[in-house]
């Protein structure tokens, strides 16, 4: 087989059911073997948004999520995806063409060196330099990618491997020397952990992203129940625990709720699962959580103590930890007073914003989706205000229902990822939440979503402004407004360019009928809701203060 048939037959020995790309000089030979495959291809329009697709895919299935693009400018396009997949630990794996192998380093037309410019942002990445070692180096790619801390890894093949021969054969099982994540915890410390939760007064789980990725969410719940202890997450780790139970406290952090901020501050025992004390979670680090003890489950053994001193750090797959430590508690803490101080909190400090007005509030069209869908929807968001409303006033019951860009950030993340997301879920409500800065920069991927048919709904609470960047110059920068002011497209317009459905809500009283009518449309639906112009995000933690230092302006 050439090089090229080997790809097209890894795959699917992979079984991978989708690939997100766009076709280049330099990956020719592999599209010419796409072409009568009988894999599924989605062509996007732009290479970022076939990472942000292979992200999203991966997040809502749980499948490692694949993409590829030509050398040069084609590879270039997709780091932005790869570095904010790298960031929140999602499953892909990248396929970039090369120039041909005597040529690399000649600065040859659209040579670019990839592996070099991804090293900081891959989990691992290859130059095949022999179409021999191209089976092999698939099969790799894929394991690493899936397994331990996931994340993505590029696969950088030259096209004169593409279009080279070998005898094909696909490892069944793969064996790297250095690379043995650990799965199981160490008995004894989890017989500490154990312990440490029995003698407890006022315990806290904390949970992130790592329990949606072990499929953990069932033992969190379960533990949570047994020892009776509130339990906040991170935004990555959004419907990895029930909200609807009595002992969600939400989201905490900058934007998270002030009883869950309260709450981990006045713990005197931190359970940490899956998650790696960001500093949008811990504010001030000198003062985070000044009286508790921690316990750290975390499969990456490098994310333990970095940030914050951990008391019983437990290395290993967070299914597994919770199992058995589920199983060693013998003796459960009385939380019972602890509970009702949190009660209080909750009590003194709801969620709230200012809805008596004619005005369309952000908050609003959010509770709105939620009551529509009976919180049954995958959510998707771009980055920024719209994002953080999308946390707060959607109600999230399951894993894989909040997809959104953590780490990095990334706006435009939105559409493309929702595509990515409907592409896998195809059953599902699918909408992005989007601001009218955002969108645009990946709003070319309207056209894929409709050419494929993947009928994502889009609402867009528009502004008029970069409105989290607005926010902090309202805040901190006395209201000199730099560049943070939109002059907008008429989007309904552009829905219907693309061949959407555009749908205009200026009105309070239309918000509902215009999303139920965007739900029953058999089309992608864009709705511009013309919301509060500075509207702001609260509560918010300033930067550099404790996460108890909190604005707490009605919004």
């Amino acid at each position: 087989m050439t090089g090229a048939q080997i790809f097209i037959e890894a795959l699917k020995k992979e079984k991978v059911e989708v690939i997100f790309g766009y076709p280049g000089g330099q990956v020719l030979p592999i599209f010419d073997k796409l072409y009568d495959s009988g894999l599924h291809f989605i062509l996007t329009r732009h290479e970022q948004g076939a990472a942000h697709a292979a992200d999203g895919y991966a997040r809502a299935t749980g499948k490692t999520g694949v993409c590829i693009a030509t050398s040069g400018p084609g590879a270039t396009n997709l780091t932005t995806g790869i570095a904010n997949a790298y960031m929140d630990s999602i499953p892909m794996v990248a396929f970039t063409g090369q120039v041909k192998s005597f040529l690399i380093g000649n600065d040859a037309f659209q040579e670019a060196d990839i592996t070099g410019i991804t090293r900081p942002i891959t989990k691992h990445n290859y130059l095949v330099k022999d179409v021999k070692d191209l089976a092999c180096v698939i099969k790799e790619a894929f394991h690493i990618a899936s397994t331990g801390r996931p994340g993505p890894v590029v696969v950088d093949i030259p096209s004169d491997i593409q279009m080279a021969d070998t005898n094909f054969e696909y490892p069944n099982v793969c064996n790297i020397r250095s690379y043995n994540p650990t799965l199981k915890g160490h008995p004894g410390q989890i017989k500490k952990a154990a312990k440490a939760i029995s003698q407890a007064k006022k315990p806290i789980i904390y949970a992130g992203g790592g329990v949606i990725i072990s499929e953990a969410s069932e033992e969190l719940n379960r533990l949570a129940e047994k020892i009776k202890a509130p339990v906040t997450t991170t935004l990555m780790g959004l419907g990895g625990f029930n909200q609807r139970s009595e002992l969600s406290l939400g989201m905490l952090g900058m934007h998270g709720t002030a009883y869950a901020n309260h709450a981990i501050m006045g713990s005197d025992l931190i359970i940490a699962v899956g998650a790696r004390f960001d500093d949008r979670v811990t504010g001030r680090l000198d003062a985070f959580a000044p009286h508790a003890q921690i316990i750290h489950i975390d499969i990456d053994p490098s994310s333990i103590s970095k940030n914050i001193k951990v008391h019983i750090p437990i290395v290993g797959d967070a299914k597994n930890i919770l199992r058995e430590l589920i199983d060693e508690i013998k003796k459960v803490p009385d939380t019972s007073h602890w509970l009702g101080t949190v009660k209080g909190w909750k009590e003194k400090y709801p969620l709230r914003y200012s809805n008596n007005t004619d005005k369309i509030k952000p908050q609003y069209v959010i509770e709105k989706i939620c009551e529509i869908t009976k919180g049954q929807a995958i959510i998707c968001t771009e980055v920024g205000q719209n994002q953080m409303w999308a946390a707060q006033y959607y109600t999230y019951t399951k894993p894989r229902t909040f997809i959104s860009s953590g780490g990095l950030g990334t706006m435009g993340f939105g559409l493309p990822a929702a595509m990515g997301v409907k592409s896998g879920c195809p059953d599902k409500i699918v909408f992005d939440i989007a601001g009218d800065g955002s969108i645009q920069m990946n709003i070319q991927e309207l056209m894929t979503c409709v050419a494929e048919k993947l009928n994502v709904k889009i609402a867009i609470l528009n502004n008029g402004y970069l409105g989290m960047v607005r926010q902090w110059q309202e805040l901190f920068y006395k209201k000199r407004y730099s560049q943070t002011t939109l002059v907008n497209p008429d989007f309904v317009k552009l829905a219907e360019a693309y061949g959407a459905k555009g749908i205009r809500v200026s009105k309070k009283e239309e918000v509902e009928k215009a999303i139920v009518q965007a739900i029953e449309i058999d089309n992608v639906v864009m709705i511009d809701f013309i919301v509060e112009p500075e509207e702001n995000v609260f509560p918010m933690v300033p930067a550099g203060e404790a996460i108890n230092s909190m604005i707490e302006g009605l919004a």
